[in-house]
């Protein structure tokens, strides 16, 4: 799942964005299995993110959902013809042509107001390789707006196609715990080092915070260990068994319940 965060605008020289905005992007590959990142790259807030594509290297059989930011139909192609499959929004003012369309009532119930097989029209067909694409009219009950996914994967069902696009909403999750949790939307330093020291040393924080959730017996949320770890993180505590049991009293040692200074 690749994105890049919503701007973080500052005030600093070395990033400027506009004449009196700077900003930062982080690039990132999120990976399904965890929600975890395993590809990041921060550039000034004038890369564009579909600059940024070619440096993701998927492995054949990938799944690779992006928004609409990242529709690079060169890239595109470059993944199909590596095997990999996408799924992504198309762009409002996308050319093509329509195949093929189903639409039936046991569709409209799923939310699928039709299923196209279409062909690109115009310079979008002679990046993308000229090949046949799938895209799915889908209709938001919750939210009361339709949305048109593009993939290059035939066979999925329609209702797949949209439930795998929702699943971009753990990217949303992530930039919120990096943001609001480590507090990275608020830096200390100035310089260009400063903030990339602060924004690298928060993605290795959120890393270990991660592993030490997968890793408990108990059943923590992400924001929950973020505050307890803060708390007490001088606390001379076994963190092993503190995350699988955080609610267990400590021993009481020494007479009349007064702890030693010294261990015995």
């Amino acid at each position: 799942m690749p994105a890049s965060s919503p701007y973080v605008y500052l005030y600093f020289d070395w990033a400027k964005f506009r004449s009196t905005k700077g900003a930062v992007k982080l690039h990132t590959v999120l990976d399904y299995d965890g929600c975890l990142p395993v590809f990041m790259q921060i550039t000034d807030g004038k890369v564009h993110e579909s600059q940024r594509a070619g440096s993701y290297s998927f492995s054949k059989g990938s799944v690779v959902v992006v928004d609409r930011g990242y529709v690079d139909y060169s890239w595109l192609g470059d993944l199909d013809s590596r095997g990999c499959y996408f799924v992504t929004r198309s762009k409002t003012n996308m050319n093509y042509k329509v195949i093929k369309s189903y639409q039936s009532e046991a569709l409209l119930e799923k939310g699928i107001i039709k299923d196209e097989i279409i062909e690109l029209s115009g310079a979008a067909c002679n990046k993308y390789n000229s090949k046949p694409l799938r895209l799915v009219h889908f209709w938001d009950s919750t939210t009361g707006n339709e949305y048109h996914f593009l993939t290059n994967n035939t066979k999925w069902k329609a209702s797949l196609v949209a439930n795998i696009y929702k699943q971009r909403w753990h990217i949303e999750v992530f930039f919120k715990h990096l943001k609001q949790r480590l507090k990275v939307s608020t830096f200390i330093g100035t310089s260009e080092n400063a903030v990339m020291i602060q924004i690298w040393t928060s993605l290795i924080g959120i890393l270990l915070l991660k592993y030490l959730q997968k890793k408990a017996k108990y059943d923590w949320n992400l924001s929950n260990l973020v505050a307890f770890i803060r708390m007490n993180i001088f606390v001379k505590i076994n963190i092993w068994k503190w995350i699988d049991d955080p609610f267990v009293r400590p021993p009481v040692k020494g007479k009349n319940g007064q702890l030693n200074i010294f261990t015995e």
